[in-house]
């Protein structure tokens, strides 16, 4: 992978739809999403460009005037990367890039670019490399001219070879290395997974950037890297809990988000695995986003495509403390909208769906975590105890360190 050392910060703009199945309010969700996920990658964003459209254009995303507009802006404010919300076919990318006479990245490119800089691994940085080849192959003609230029930058954290590769076939030769280096990783971890014994798993899994790894920290007394960023860490850490004499595995998972590259599931099975395997999991909510709902069917959706086994699920609600309500006027009769209804009234909501499987915390400010550790311990138990009939606890040797290297 070419090497991080020189990043240099990249003004960029980024481009968005506004169709019949993607509203103004979700389009602009979307490109906040896509601003928050240019700022990981080290990039300022200077200035949002929409456009309303039925469909997006087949052959330059937006309409043609739209990318004259955007060509004479970003020649007036010399910006030379222009960011799109969704992914882009090879000819489109051509298209703009034409036009534009600048560079264009999508969505998925910039999420594999933040990707290969987080992969800290081999194992993480062997799953992106894969991802990133599978990507650029139909992709090579442009791949190349990047490379060539050796300029680094966002986008250009390519798979990295130390001269420009012109055959298809060695491209595709890397892929089936990659593939068969990932399967023997695979295989060492399963050993791995298997020497755990039949203690109970716990995977904490949720959105990117909902507080999966701080909450991780205060369960496990430990110091997992979180940071206010998207994708802060890739790879799955596991540590033993012990909550009231009961030990437990707890595993925190790489964030999903919407659009999710489908390489980039199908190159992170392995690391999901987790998911896969646990007998519990506690699906974490940043209940302070304005779209928290549609994060949590994000979540469901990819959890499925994962795993389709019906699990028991714990809904944490975190980040209360940041939750905001504004007060409804009493003489206003427009209906209720998500932001005029309290936390109280939430609670009772979600409460009455799920029972006793949803509680409301703060990570930050350390509330309801007791309450938490609680829930985790009866709900584990019922496991332990149907699996261990004759016995009250299980106890085993496991190193309480057990970061997946």
């Amino acid at each position: 992978m070419i090497s991080h050392s020189e990043i240099h910060i990249e003004r960029v703009v980024l481009v968005g739809l506004i169709t019949q199945q993607q509203n103004e309010t979700k389009s602009k969700e979307y490109l906040k999403e896509l601003a928050f996920l240019a700022e990981t990658a080290g990039a300022i964003v200077i200035k949002e460009f929409y456009q309303r459209v039925e469909l997006p254009n087949t052959k330059t995303y937006v309409g043609k005037g739209k990318l004259l507009e955007i060509k004479n802006f970003i020649q007036e404010q010399e910006i030379n990367l222009v960011i799109f919300d969704d992914e882009l076919s090879p000819s489109q990318l051509r298209n703009i890039e034409n036009t534009l006479e600048a560079k264009a990245l999508d969505r998925t490119s910039l999420i594999l670019d933040i990707f290969a800089k987080r992969a800290q691994t081999a194992h993480a940085k062997t799953q992106v490399e894969l991802a990133q080849y599978e990507y650029f192959l139909p992709r090579l003609t442009r791949l190349w001219t990047h490379l060539e230029r050796q300029k680094g930058g966002i986008g250009l954290r390519g798979p990295g070879e130390t001269q420009i590769e012109t055959d298809r076939r060695i491209i595709l030769d890397k892929i089936a290395r990659l593939k068969a280096e990932l399967i023997h990783i695979d295989k060492q971890k399963t050993i791995q997974r298997k020497n755990r014994g039949k203690m109970v798993r716990v995977a904490l899994v949720g959105y990117t950037n909902v507080g999966k790894s701080t909450l991780m920290n205060l369960l496990s007394k430990s110091n997992v890297f979180a940071e206010n960023k998207l994708f802060a860490t890739l790879d799955t850490t596991v540590r033993k809990i012990t909550i009231n004499n009961l030990a437990f595995l707890l595993s925190d998972t790489v964030g999903f988000i919407r659009k999710l590259p489908h390489g980039l599931v199908e190159s992170f099975k392995s690391t999901l695995d987790e998911v896969r395997e646990a007998d519990i999991l506690v699906h974490i909510v940043d209940i302070s986003h304005p779209a928290f709902e549609e994060q949590i069917e994000v979540v469901e959706k990819t959890l499925h495509e994962i795993d389709n086994k019906e699990k028991l699920t714990i809904l944490v609600f975190n980040k209360i403390d940041a939750f905001t309500y504004e007060k409804k006027d009493e003489d206003d009769l427009t209906p209720l909208r998500k932001e005029n209804i309290s936390l109280q009234e939430l609670q009772e909501t979600w409460m009455s769906k799920l029972k006793q499987n949803c509680i409301f915390i703060s990570a930050k400010e350390k509330t309801n975590i007791e309450t938490l550790k609680d829930l985790l311990y009866e709900r584990a138990k019922e496991i332990h105890t149907t699996r261990f009939p004759y016995n009250d606890f299980l106890y085993q040797q496991y190193d309480d360190d057990t970061s997946e290297e």
